[in-house]
């Protein structure tokens, strides 16, 4: 199993959002790197932290599973679609997407803030200057436990469940 963080602006996707859905396709990445991990790495099963980015305050919001690995965003090849790319073909799609399932939702976002003193993440892309703007970021076991150790003891994470490594 491998760990991601992945972020969307709460004002079109939320965390919300995915728990009234339950699934949901993380569709319109147009960001090579972020969609090299969606078509070659993301894995069924695979844990993710729901980032609400460009929100006041940014931050973890929830927990999601990775239910169906790689596969093309179906948007890319629709002309009256916002996320259309004209150059993508059915025969050669360029833009890829996982399928999400809404695990939990935080009681309150874990602020970016806060996330920056944690020691255990000075190494991550999450604060590593130029990876800001990734909308998929790979985490190391390290780093998703000091998220989930943060969260539980700011009392972010309802006590029945059992979210560590």
């Amino acid at each position: 199993m491998a760990y991601w963080l992945m972020k969307s602006n709460p004002k079109f996707f939320s965390i919300q959002d995915l728990q009234r859905l339950g699934t949901e396709g993380w569709d319109g990445v147009r960001n090579y790197r972020a969609r090299n991990f969606m078509r070659d790495h993301m894995q069924v099963g695979d844990k993710v932290f729901f980032y609400h980015s460009s929100a006041k305050p940014s931050g973890v919001a929830g927990i999601m599973t990775v239910s169906q690995a790689g596969y093309p965003d179906p948007t890319q090849f629709h002309p009256e679609h916002r996320h259309y790319d004209p150059i993508a073909t059915e025969d050669e799609p360029r833009w890829y997407m996982v399928d999400v399932t809404f695990e939990q939702a935080f009681i309150e976002v874990l602020p970016l803030l806060e996330l920056k003193f944690l020691p255990a993440l000075e190494d991550s892309l999450l604060l590593r200057k130029g990876c800001q703007q990734l909308t998929v970021i790979p985490l190391e076991p390290k780093h998703w436990q000091a998220i989930i150790d943060m969260a539980e003891t700011l009392d972010l994470i309802s006590a029945n469940n059992n979210l560590a490594l």
